[in-house]
């Protein structure tokens, strides 16, 4: 800004000298000072009044300003016919001399030094025409005919000196970049005497020359050399002016070069090595200028380091990906880093950088032969790694670069190329790595929301259990992962970061991957199980394997579970999955007690094992549901116990069809047990279980008949003596029942009695009466008539005794 208040200043200065050398009236002009008039003065004004009234002015200095003369407005024809023409003429100019030297070379009119002598001739006349044209009266005003003059000039000249020096060798490289210095002097002075023009012109000319001489005759690498001095002379051009326009056509046109090389190397199996070297000090010659030029947009500025990285990972497989190649790439990032750390913006550009650098590391680092890339790999390390840790807490995105940094070429390398080193050495390296990484999450502990402690905490996690698991064998992997875990717990708690208390279930959930194959076996059992299968214990995984694999994570999750911060949002999952897998876990080790793995030995302990199983759930819920703790896994260990009765004691194995002992001994057997227990555990819950209960108790009572009359196994028909037992128990039942709803008050054990009697009112009319003759059937239907008299007087009796006056009677 100030060298363009200053270049306005001197214009301005400029444009009144003119005025007042053209036009002698201005300069001549007198300045008339009006006499000040005296003012009257009333006498009834005080004096102080008088004293108020303002002073004479002086009037302006009378002078004639010139007309200002309309500016021309910017049409087709005012383009067409007015600026185009002057424009494509110093093009043509330019052209022209290269054109005419072409010409004497292909002719042989003349040698070599005598037509890079008139070349430079050429190109001198046209910057000595410039300065004339910018003097002369006809010329003067139209200041478009100096500049594409100076313009096409300074093309000249570049062009001149490239085939002085390349071409014919008429001049030595110093000698020719001294010139080239001289020439690049000329063109910045020429610039900022003519203006932006002149500048495009040189731009033009200066690409353009190596095209129309041969690209390649003096080879590839002067060839760079005359683009690499002719842009940073662009640069700092651009850089002078404040011309950010020019010092982005100077990066796309030397961008332009690189591919236009590229695909005729590449065609030729020529070597890219130079091109590349190329590819990087333009890309760090352009990210250095554009900010210097006073560009502001973000995205342009990041444009020349984004592109240089594009094309190295587009060279870097021509290069066999060697040490020069890489020697290219990391030198690029290297400057976006350092460009990075002076301003922001570039943030983006040196993230981008290691993102592609992990690409190409991915590409190149294959066995048996990975060449340079392993050097590589430490040395991007290196790079990245340390000004990441150093700057973290500046700015999220280089916390992302300290953490990338560290550890990506570490997991890519372990990746593509496990047997770089030994299974130890990876460990040590990964977890330092680890160390490293969790050092950024130590750093914010005292902030648990700051953005860096989650992810530097999860990758150190990754980190250590990936490093831990190389020590160990394959068949031990949810240890260390189960360690990994608890650290995580551990490190929630201390932080009370609330995002952290999520972490642990997730190499909970590895550690379960882990154990993929006792996990597959106990499927496999539960599945036969539940399709009927007798003899489940030969399915089960060793037990062995099963402590090592399993029961680790398993453990550390129910534990946790105690927390009620643990696992946060995804606490009713990993609740559901570890207490699944903790019923499994007791009942792989309970099935070791009996190890029944024949049928003769599933008859004389299926039912009871499966009975021991089934109240040890009931048991284990009945507490949490009484204790009031962790109620949900009450209830869901009660409802499998009933499953349990449900599914295996009642429908699939039951001992009514498959033959398995419950015992010798009236009511003090298996069955009889098993069923009142399962009773009693509900009865001493809430008035919700108690219709459970009710029916677990009259089962309960039906064994104990079954049992009586067919002793241990429970198979066979049903006869006379057993079919009246049971009228005679479920009278019973229901009579006490319906004793204790009177008695204590409770409506549900009445609603019992009432539904059981009814049940068994019907037994003996529709079943019972069937069967008896004689005077069986009379004591039968006496016995029965007389128990529903009394029932229905103590019911009205005492039950009727609260009732309201205008209540109707219970029948």
């Amino acid at each position: 800004m100030l060298r363009r208040v200053a270049f306005l200043e001197q214009e301005l200065r400029r444009v009144e000298s003119l005025i007042l050398a053209r036009d002698p009236e201005v300069r001549e002009a007198p300045i008339h000072r009006a006499e000040p008039k005296p003012m009257p003065v009333r006498a009834t004004e005080a004096p102080a009044r008088i004293a108020k009234a303002p002073a004479p002015q002086p009037e302006p200095v009378q002078a004639r300003a010139p007309e200002p003369r309309p500016s021309p407005q910017l049409s087709l024809e005012t383009l067409i016919g007015g600026r185009l023409p002057i424009w494509i003429g110093g093009a043509a100019l330019v052209l022209a001399g290269f054109f005419l030297v072409r010409y004497s070379i292909e002719s042989g009119l003349l040698g070599p030094a005598t037509r890079t002598l008139l070349a430079a001739l050429f190109g001198l006349a046209l910057v000595a025409g410039s300065e004339i044209t910018r003097r002369l009266p006809a010329t003067a005003e139209d200041p478009r005919v100096a500049q594409a003059l100076a313009g096409a000039g300074i093309a000249s000249l570049y062009g001149t000196l490239y085939m002085a020096a390349a071409l014919y060798h008429l001049i030595t490289p110093l000698a020719a970049f001294l010139l080239v210095l001289v020439v690049t002097g000329g063109a910045l002075a020429l610039a900022l005497r003519h203006g932006p023009p002149t500048a495009v012109m040189a731009l033009v000319g200066g690409f353009a020359a190596p095209l129309v001489a041969g690209f390649d005759a003096a080879g590839i690498g002067p060839l760079l050399v005359y683009l690499g001095l002719f842009t940073a002379a662009l640069f700092g051009l651009a850089i002078h002016r404040g011309w950010a326009w020019l010092a982005l056509a100077a990066c796309v046109s030397g961008f332009a070069w690189i591919n236009f090389l590229i695909a005729m190397l590449t065609a030729r199996a020529g070597d890219l090595s130079a091109v590349g070297a190329f590819t990087m000090l333009l890309a760090i010659g352009a990210s250095l200028a554009l900010p210097a030029t006073g560009a502001g947009n973000r995205w342009l500025r990041l444009a020349p380091l984004l592109a240089g990285c594009l094309q190295l990972a587009v060279l870097a497989p021509a290069l066999d990906f060697g040490w020069l190649a890489w020697s290219f790439y990391l030198v690029l990032a290297a400057a976006a880093l350092f460009l990075a750390w002076r301003d922001a913006v570039y943030l983006p550009g040196a993230l981008a950088a290691l993102i592609l650098l992990l690409m190409l590391e991915m590409l190149a680092i294959v066995p048996p032969d990975p060449g340079f890339t392993p050097i590589a790999a430490v040395l991007a390390t290196l790079l990245f790694a340390a000004p990441g840790h150093v700057l973290a807490r500046r700015n999220p995105i280089w916390a992302a670069i300290a953490l990338s940094g560290t550890s990506g070429p570490l997991l890519v390398a372990h990746l593509r190329a496990p047997d770089l080193l030994t299974a130890m050495q990876w460990g040590v390296i990964e977890l330092a790595a680890a160390a490293l990484t969790f050092s950024l999450a130590w750093r914010t502990r005292s902030e648990p929301e700051h953005p860096i402690l989650v992810p530097a905490t999860t990758l150190a996690a990754f980190l250590a259990g990936l490093g831990l698991g190389q020590f160990v064998p394959g068949d031990w992997l949810s240890v260390p992962l189960t360690l990994v875990a608890a650290s995580l717990a551990w490190w929630a708690r201390s932080t009370r970061a609330r995002l952290l208390y999520e972490l642990p279930a997730y190499p909970l959930a590895a550690a379960l991957v882990a154990a993929a194959l006792p996990l597959g076996a106990l499927s496999e059992l539960v599945l036969a199980s539940l399709s009927g299968e007798r003899l489940t214990y030969p399915l089960l995984p060793d037990l062995f394997e099963l402590l090592r694999e399993l029961a680790p994570p398993v453990a550390l999750a129910i534990a946790l579970l105690l927390d009620p911060a643990q696992f946060g949002r995804v606490r009713r999952p990993v609740s559901l999955v570890s207490t699944g897998l903790g019923i499994l876990l007791l009942y792989a080790l309970a099935k070791q007690v009996l190890a029944i793995t024949t049928l003769p030995g599933f008859l004389d302990w299926g039912f009871l094992e499966r009975a021991l199983l089934t109240q040890a759930c009931l048991a284990a819920g009945w507490w949490l549901a009484r204790q009031g703790k962790v109620t949900t896994l009450g209830h869901a260990l009660l409802a499998l116990g009933l499953f349990r009765i449900l599914w295996f004691d009642l429908f699939l194995l039951t001992p009514l069809i498959e033959p398995q002992a419950v015992g010798p001994l009236p009511l003090l057997n298996a069955a009889v047990l098993h069923l009142a227990l399962a009773s009693f555990w509900l009865w001493t819950l809430p008035p919700r279980w108690r219709t459970g209960a009710a029916l677990l108790s009259l089962l309960a009572v039906l064994a104990a008949i079954r049992q009586a009359t067919h002793g241990s196994l429970l198979t066979g028909p049903i006869g006379t003596t057993e079919n009246g037992g049971y009228s005679a128990a479920m009278l019973g039942l229901a009579l006490f029942w319906l004793w204790r709803g009177i008695t204590t008050g409770a409506r549900d054990l009445r609603i019992f009695g009432l539904a059981l009697l009814t049940g068994v009112t019907f037994k003996v009319f529709l079943i019972d009466a069937a069967a008896l003759d004689g005077v069986l059937r009379i004591l039968s239907f006496l016995g029965l008539g007389l128990a529903l008299i009394g029932i229905g007087w103590a019911y009205g009796r005492f039950v009727g005794k609260g009732a309201a006056p205008d209540a109707e009677p219970v029948t």
